[in-house]
């Protein structure tokens, strides 16, 4: 990633340069239809004793430090939202920050593995410190989500490039370098696990078409891969840290009013 942030970077550059050559400002919304990608989340542990997992782990089972873990996420598609404020050029150049807002919750949790043994099989107090059995599995406790989700509000400087600009249709692609703000809760069967968030650099890739309604008026629809670096947050559950992926394509229509130069 560290190639294309390079390739981002420059291009924001070269945006903050243009504002003054401007030749027309904007300002514009959109909604949208966020497929958030499903995690694979990874971490390793802090050194604790287990609950009753008996026989396959009993109580007081002692787990060192540096002790890999995770788990898989599934995600159910959510909602995007977003503001942008922009200028366009006479060269076929656009440039503009956006504020955004994704939100997705979570289908279900699976696949637990401690060491990479999956214990979805073994009963849940092995996680909870319970000397007594829960009488529910690892496996039934994660599969049910309560209000679990993955939120980010972003910020990005965008650059994006407007072919047969002079035309009614007019085809657009950009890329964009931000700031997200990432929050997730994770608390399947209401089992407090991950309630945390963390700022990430942020990136996106933009292609799109605008509709010029009238001379001061354009619709466009979009779509934009936007992702950033694993999200470390804190497991409360347990002592340890877990690493969640945040990538997410979106799909959105918008409408932007032209001030003029």
């Amino acid at each position: 990633m560290n190639f294309r942030i390079a390739i981002l970077a420059l291009g924001v550059a070269c945006a903050a340069a243009l504002p003054a050559s401007a030749q027309e400002w904007y300002v514009g919304g959109s909604i949208g239809y966020a497929l958030q990608a499903d995690s694979s989340n990874t971490g390793s542990t802090g050194a604790f004793r287990t609950g009753n997992g008996a026989p396959a782990l009993p109580f007081g089972t002692a787990i060192a430090a540096g002790t890999p873990y995770g788990w898989e996420t599934e995600f159910d598609n959510g909602y995007a939202v977003s503001g942008e404020f922009g200028a366009r050029y006479g060269n076929g150049l656009r440039s503009g920050i956006e504020l955004t807002y994704t939100k997705a919750d979570v289908v279900t949790h699976s696949g637990v593995n401690v060491a990479g043994t999956v214990i979805d099989g073994v009963d849940a107090a092995v996680l909870t410190g319970s000397p007594t059995k829960l009488g529910a599995t690892v496996g039934q406790v994660v599969a049910t989500p309560d209000g679990d989700q993955i939120e980010s509000t972003s910020v990005f400087a965008n650059l994006y490039y407007d072919f047969n600009r002079d035309g009614v249709i007019s085809p657009y692609v950009g890329a964009g370098l931000g700031y997200s703000d990432v929050s997730v809760q994770y608390s399947p069967s209401g089992v407090g696990i991950i309630d945390d968030s963390e700022g990430k650099v942020a990136y996106q890739l933009k292609a799109g078409a605008t509709w010029a309604v009238s001379e001061r008026i354009e619709l466009y629809g979009e779509a934009a891969y936007r992702a950033t670096d694993d999200v470390e947050l804190d497991n409360q559950l347990f002592p340890g840290t877990l690493n969640i992926e945040n990538q997410q394509t979106i799909l959105s229509v918008g409408a932007r009013y032209k001030f003029g130069a």
